[in-house]
């Protein structure tokens, strides 16, 4: 996957369009990780803003705290599948404008970015777990595997979401460089994943303080 990205203006001259095309791409993966998934599944079902209960993150943990199951798979499948959405349309149709590695990596980080200050709500988005790794199975599928075992083995072993998904962000820059180098998309994925880290901050202060639920676990009354 990396050399089929590197190879884009390898043995070309360059082309005049590169930056921009870079730049058009990266635009529109913000503007599609700016659908807030969890935002628009809640009002198709008439469920209430995600935002206004629980921890107020819209994802699909907090809607799956109304209770329904469907519409917090529905925003999990959405907020991966954009992830994957926009690096896969700079993918295939960035090479025909002169889109290089450098495009790659800012459409990776751009839509993230958008997830996680959606402009289509009031820039207050979700933890990104979701769109982080759609984002990797659409850079190549075996780092998106390598990186949901890490998350399943922690969960699994530690019953804590939020760790698991600490751990699997801090592994994923490192998976990318093993497979391939340490290149202008190891460092979107290091930002992205450092990114993901700092909007955990309050779960990592309740992981700390012992006080983190537990996969499976029901919180106990205030």
């Amino acid at each position: 996957m990396a050399a089929r990205l590197a190879r884009y203006n390898r043995g070309q001259p360059p082309n005049p369009l590169s930056h921009m095309a870079n730049l058009l791409f990266a635009l529109i993966a913000y503007l599609i990780g700016s659908i807030s998934f969890a935002v628009v599944v809640s009002k198709a079902m008439g469920l209430p803003d995600p935002h206004s209960y629980g921890s107020g993150n819209p994802g699909a943990t907090n809607v799956l705290r109304t209770g329904n199951k469907k519409a917090a798979i529905l925003t999990l499948l959405g907020d991966g599948l954009k992830g994957w959405l926009a690096v896969w349309l700079a993918q295939r149709f960035g090479p025909a404008y002169g889109i290089d590695d450098t495009g790659i990596a800012l459409v990776t980080a751009a839509v993230f970015l958008g997830h996680l200050f959606p402009v289509f709500f009031r820039f207050a988005g979700g933890k990104g777990v979701a769109t982080a790794a759609g984002i990797l199975f659409a850079i190549h599928p075996i780092l998106g595997l390598g990186t949901l075992a890490t998350w399943i083995i922690i969960a699994v072993f530690f019953r804590y979401s939020s760790l698991a998904a600490l751990v699997s962000a801090l592994f994923a820059p490192f998976f990318y460089v093993l497979m391939f180098r340490a290149d202008v998309i190891a460092a979107a994925i290091t930002v992205i994943s450092a990114l993901l880290i700092v909007r955990h901050r309050q779960n990592i202060a309740k992981l700390l303080a012992g006080k983190e639920s537990r996969i499976g676990e029901k919180k106990k009354a205030q």
